[in-house]
């Protein structure tokens, strides 16, 4: 109708400048990018960066407007350049170059080469569907976070709505070094080349008022989640606290109880930063009251500063639900910020209701009545259960729901995006002294800049369900939210007096020390290590000791993931794109970028295979055995081990031995050179909680190995704190098979006296 409406104006200028409308142009150059108007709507590319460009495609012949729970900033100002044929419009950066066909309206992404790098294949599917190409050798990852085993979800269909156990976030990362968000919360179906449509990757959401989604170019893995966390918030520094070892229990039911548990750690001398109340703590009735049963906690502040005084934290779980006879519960539905009752009633003692996340309102009060009742106590951070809302599925229609942000089947997937938003942004109103720190269920796109970590659920305690653990939390990294952790043995099942148990504890907990967050958890009986056999204990305090001595690498690490946008947990294909083998790999994954971690994941196992990946060197950091890359080797994995490697060129610090994080400054700290390659890592401190670093609060030395000399500098420090070590001490080892292997302290180091000049160091 476009095209015959501008041969009417052609002809009325012709025979003389008839009193025609102007016509509508095809293509116009926008601020920020092109929209171009096609026979079945108007499609508009968007330069978000050089190597970020926003797609969006809707009928008729205009762009709704359309408000993105996700992507915070507005687009930046970038050099663009845009060329029309006949056939095309091109859109052009520093980076790639955008291509719109005008024959199909399809888009494709070029690199500079020419490469295409991405393309829609098409048909669109209204507003809420379209189809892309797949090469044949490309892998998918991301999405979120799904307990079905898979590290690549090339060949599988995987449904994004948030429950129990799975979490849908609409952004993948390629193979080829490309990501996509698709910025659509409805529940919404991804196929990635199933049977009859190999090489089709489909997206379909349930409803939507335009296609959108945001492309974003590596090459490098590590780049698309740089750009993702641009896009859509940076990841706050946790505390320092919160990356120690977590006991927790569903439930620890008396404040006698939860006090015994802290004592009993610090009497024998076992590591531990932070206990954790689970639910029901509050009087029958009482669900979203925040208060304590007096019969039970008598004295619920008393007991939060006596945690204090043992050098632990303490978290205690919300909810979104409230009992109706609640005030709190009155509150918010006054407030017009309750959703209408769940049925069927599957919660004991009434019927509640569920908070709308969305309401701006909803969200202080919501934040208001927490800190009144909680935070005023002293309480470390929330552990907020059952954020997907429980509510959707068998739980009821939540997809009917009038939101305040529109109909809950537009929105369904962000309700866990909202809700840790107000506790995010109420804490941080309220005091920079104290990090946020957020432990929750559910999870969406952007999400990580509210000091959120998510957990896998109420995981059933057996080898398949850990198996599926591992791919689960890596493509939750790969979706560019990068602080997971898991119910260390299992939510449901588990007897510490079970030597079957026993065995799938231990392997479990091996595990569990190289997420992001260390904690155990179930149902039943206690899972504290003296519930445990003696040799399960030994295991125990051995990665606890490990956890610990490596806390200068994790936090240094962190600091990674807040300035540079990087990832702790890191699936192979990020650092190994080039090795096809590693693509598919599973149950293998950087911790950071100096550990290989590589679970046992079977019972009655005691070693495993080990593909080392790339072309350079590995280390056992057990023994400190050079292997050669590109291959795989026969791990020793005894049940008390679990096989871990080192590549060649890192450096890793490790720190004294402490039983809570704090307990001493880092010092000394040991540096393990590890040579075939030349090296780096940026040694990071702060004061460990408050957000002083956001202004500048903290140190940064800079480590180089240079292969060639043999020659470790260590940098000249940048920046300063306050209670800072102004002189330390470093013990710096060359690896080998004679020295550095292990978790005990190193024989034969070079030890170095540091006032925060460079120093340059040959260790022998």
């Amino acid at each position: 109708m476009r095209s015959f409406w501008r041969l009417l104006t052609l002809a009325a200028a012709a025979l003389g400048g008839w009193a025609w409308p102007a016509a509508v142009p095809a293509v116009e150059k926008q601020a920020h990018g092109v929209l171009v108007r096609l026979d079945a709507g108007a499609l508009r590319l968007e330069v978000w960066s050089d190597r970020v460009v926003r797609v969006t495609y809707a009928q008729g012949a205009e762009i709704p407007a359309i408000h993105s729970l996700s992507v915070i900033p507005a687009p930046a100002a970038v050099l663009f350049e845009i060329q029309e044929t006949r056939a095309a419009v091109d859109l052009s950066t520093r980076a790639l170059r955008a291509h719109v066909d005008k024959s199909t309206g399809l888009v494709s992404f070029r690199d500079l080469a020419g490469r295409t790098i991405f393309e829609e294949k098409g048909p669109r599917e209204s507003s809420a569907g379209d189809s892309f190409a797949l090469a044949p050798d490309e892998q998918i990852y991301g999405l979120g976070q799904h307990q079905d085993g898979y590290m690549s979800y090339r060949g599988t269909s995987v449904h994004l709505q948030q429950k129990n156990m799975e979490i849908g976030i609409p952004m993948l990362v390629s193979s080829r070094g490309y990501g996509m968000l698709w910025d659509n919360p409805a529940i919404t179906d991804v196929e990635a080349g199933i049977e009859g449509k190999e090489n089709v990757l489909r997206w379909i959401s349930e409803t939507g008022k335009a296609i959108d989604y945001y492309f974003l170019y590596g090459p490098k893995a590590d780049d698309v989640i740089a750009a993702y966390r641009k896009l859509t918030g940076a990841a706050p520094l946790l505390g320092k606290w919160a990356w120690g070892f977590w006991q927790c229990k569903e439930r620890y039911s008396t404040q006698e109880e939860m006090l015994g548990i802290v004592s009993r750690y610090r009497a024998d001398h076992m590591p531990l930063d932070g206990i954790v109340q689970d639910w029901q703590y509050w009087k029958p009735g009482g669900w979203g009251s925040h208060e304590f049963d007096p019969s039970r906690y008598p004295d619920p502040r008393g007991m939060v500063d006596s945690i204090h005084k043992m050098h632990a934290h303490i978290l205690i779980s919300v909810w979104a639900r409230f009992d109706l006879d609640t005030a709190n519960g009155k509150e918010l539905e006054q407030a017009g910020a309750l959703y209408p009752p769940v049925i069927p009633n599957v919660y004991p003692k009434g019927q509640g209701k569920w908070y709308d996340a969305f309401n701006a309102e909803g969200r202080r009060i919501y934040w208001r009545q927490i800190w009144d009742r909680l935070g005023t106590m002293g309480m470390d951070g929330w552990w907020l259960d059952a954020t997907e809302p429980e509510i959707g599925g068998k739980w009821g229609e939540y997809r009917a729901f009038s939101t305040a942000e529109g109909p809950g089947a537009a929105v369904f997937n962000a309700f866990p995006l909202m809700t840790t938003t107000g506790i995010y942004q109420g804490q941080r109103a309220q005091s920079e002294k104290k990090r946020v720190i957020v432990l929750t269920r559910s999870a969406y796109a952007g999400q990580q800049r509210n000091s959120a970590i998510s957990w896998s659920g109420d995981i059933q305690g057996n080898w398949d369900v850990f198996r599926k653990q591992i791919p689960a939390g890596l493509n939750f990294s790969m979706s560019g939210i990068p602080y997971w952790n898991t119910d260390i043995g299992g939510f449901f099942g588990g007897n510490p007096k079970d030597p079957k148990y026993q065995e799938l504890f231990m392997r479990w907990f091996q595990f569990g020390a190289f997420t992001p967050m260390f904690r155990v958890h179930g149902t039943g009986a206690g899972k504290e290590f003296w519930q445990f056999d003696q040799p399960t204990q030994k295991t125990i305090a051995k990665f606890e000791r490990l956890r610990y001595r490596l806390m200068p690498y994790i936090y240094s690490v962190s600091w990674q993931v807040t300035n540079q946008g990087s990832s702790m947990l890191r699936p192979l294909v990020m650092d190994f794109a080039g090795d096809r083998t590693a693509l598919t790999i599973a149950d293998q994954y950087l911790f950071g970028p100096s550990l290989m971690v590589n679970p046992v994941t079977e019972a009655g196992v005691y070693s495993r295979s080990v593909y080392l990946p790339g072309k350079a060197a590995w280390y056992d950091f057990w023994t400190g055995k050079r292997e050669a890359g590109g291959g795989p080797v026969d791990a020793a994995a005894p049940i008390d081990s679990m096989p871990l490697y080192v590549p060649a060129g890192s450096i890793l610090p490790l720190g004294p031995d402490v039983e809570y994080v704090d307990q001493k400054p880092a010092d000394p700290v040991e540096l393990r050179v590890y040579p075939g390659a030349d090296g780096s890592f940026i040694l990071y401190e702060d004061a460990g909680d408050s957000y002083d670093y956001e202004h500048g609060a903290y140190t940064t030395i800079a480590l180089r190995w240079d292969d060639a000399t043999k020659t470790l500098t260590i940098g000249k420090r940048a920046g300063a704190y306050e209670g800072m070590l102004r002189q330390r001490t470093f013990r710096v080892v060359l690896v080998n098979q004679q020295r550095g292997g292990g978790l005990d302290e190193s024989a034969g180091t070079r030890t170095v006296t540091y006032s925060g000049e460079e120093v340059r160091v040959r260790p022998q």
